[in-house]
């Protein structure tokens, strides 16, 4: 390989290697991003269980545009707002 060849496959190396790590916390309040297992064991730890529901678009935009306003998730919302219905 030539020198040339060297270097700029070091250079594309050090590019991906730049592009795969994360930013540090002190930037933009960047939260640490946690993995899939890590994510599902502490929703497990909290007692969540996915439940995948199918839903008409309308609804999914109402749900969106109440959560906004109240300030909360969409899964918070929806607990909330199921526990309230099923309590009847």
């Amino acid at each position: 390989m030539k020198k040339t060849d060297l270097e700029k496959n070091k250079a594309l190396k050090l590019m991906g290697k730049l592009k795969a790590a994360t930013p540090p916390g002190r930037y933009a309040g960047t939260a640490p991003v946690l993995d899939r297992r890590e994510q599902r064991r502490l929703d497990q730890a909290a007692g969540l269980v996915p439940f995948p529901v199918k839903l008409q678009q309308p609804l999914i935009d109402a749900l969106r545009a109440r959560a906004a306003a109240e300030g909360m998730s969409i899964n918070e919302l929806t607990n909330a707002l199921l526990a309230s219905a099923l309590k009847e």
